[in-house]
């Protein structure tokens, strides 16, 4: 994967970015290390602490991992990994497969990479590097030919559930797949009723997936090891919004 800048000129408070693929242990510690501040210190996890600072699993042996650097500072702040085919033969699950049970999707299974373990550092949430991974996404799924991206995407349980029982009452009005391709969770977060709320906050992880045209497949689960409540997100190559297709696979074709 070739390496893209997106310029900042005539915007100071903006830093130049770069999009590529790890390509060295040092590289892959260096994102582990992004997930490690995100995941296990700032949300104080303590049963996930090691003296390494790194947070990793079994699964990123055998992962493409996305980067994206501040090529001001040479600073990793924005990684995503990507399951491909190849690597499924060698793990021979989904990391989704820990929390859903996907029977529904044998069908589809060979036209499926999988998008997991999104991290961004805190002083870059601004947009423009969830956009670059995005079209690190659309490049990966592009090479493999695949139509459908899988996901999980996280919700902090940190205010009680409210957060996540709102969104789920949100998202099933809205954006619920087709029957076919609905999944169930191994170990259900049992939702609450409560009242709505007037400010919903999507997560940004989240929001990108509805926006680009993504569906949630299932009731969510729960993730005790990090205390969230996770959706399952499926985003087919056909539903991509065009607004951001055309945004996604431009940049793709330099990456």
């Amino acid at each position: 994967m070739r390496l893209i800048t997106v310029s900042s000129e005539g915007k100071a408070n903006f830093p130049k970015l770069s999009l590529s693929i790890a390509n060295s242990l040092e590289q892959i510690q260096e994102v582990q290390r992004l997930r490690y501040k995100v995941f296990v210190e700032a949300t104080g996890l303590q049963t996930l602490q090691n003296p390494e600072g790194l947070e990793r699993d079994e699964f990123d042996e055998f992962c493409d991992h996305l980067i994206v650097r501040d090529t001001r500072s040479n600073e990793v702040v924005g990684t995503y990994r990507v399951l491909k085919r190849h690597g499924l033969k060698k793990t021979k699950a989904f990391y989704s497969e820990k929390e859903f049970d996907l029977t529904k999707l044998l069908p589809i299974r060979d036209s499926i990479i999988e998008a997991g373990r999104a991290c961004i550092h805190p002083d870059y949430r601004h947009g423009g590097v969830i956009m670059m991974l995005w079209s690190g996404l659309a490049s990966c799924m592009q090479r493999e030919q695949a139509k459908f991206l899988i996901g999980c995407a996280s919700v902090s349980l940190a205010d009680g559930g409210n957060s996540v029982n709102a969104l789920y009452r949100r998202l099933e009005k809205e954006n619920f797949c087709p029957q076919e391709y609905r999944v169930s969770p191994k170990l259900k977060y049992e939702l609450q009723d409560g009242p709505p709320q007037d400010v919903l906050q999507v997560p940004p992880l989240i929001k990108g997936y509805l926006r680009s045209g993504a569906w949630i497949c299932s009731e969510p689960a729960w993730d005790p090891e990090f205390h969230t409540a996770d959706f399952f997100m499926m985003l087919p190559l056909f539903r991509l919004d065009s607004r951001y297709a055309r945004h996604y696979l431009r940049d793709a074709q330099t990456v």
